[in-house]
């Protein structure tokens, strides 16, 4: 997969600055508020930032979190970790292998099979709706 690279300047002139501080610099939606967080269409979500597909419909459930929640990536290789040692507490944060948006953070109280909960941001995402076997980005 080939990275995207832009500055700071580059990515203000494509993102919203809602877009620009949570995907570029580890900011949070406030839980609950996310258009996608109950969000039950399907499709595939894409990064906001470059287009990544990231995550499935079929993988989406309600954690009751305030956040779009699923138990694994599209691909494996579609989402990067590090460890997020913010706020007094290590956790693992997830972004975009192409473009190193901050998506979320994974933690493992997540429902079978992978006991994953990938907590991710809608504002990091780009839901491409499948109907009738088309898409249609949202």
């Amino acid at each position: 997969m080939d990275e995207i690279s832009k500055s700071d300047q580059e990515w203000r002139q494509i993102l919203t600055p809602e877009e620009f501080g949570v995907c570029r610099k580890k900011e949070t939606e406030a839980p609950f508020t996310g258009k996608y967080t109950y969000s039950k269409e399907d499709g595939i979500y894409r990064c906001t930032c470059c287009g990544n597909e990231l995550f499935s419909s079929d993988t989406k459930f309600d954690s009751g979190t305030g956040w779009p929640s699923f138990f694994e990536p599209l691909k494996e290789n579609s989402v990067k970790y590090e460890t997020d040692t913010a706020y007094g507490m290590t956790r693992t944060e997830v972004m975009c292998a192409k473009c190193g948006s901050h998506l979320g953070h994974v933690f493992d109280d997540g429902p079978k099979p992978t006991f994953a909960r990938y907590c991710i941001n809608s504002i990091s995402l780009k839901l491409e709706k499948t109907t009738d076997g088309k898409t249609n980005q949202t």
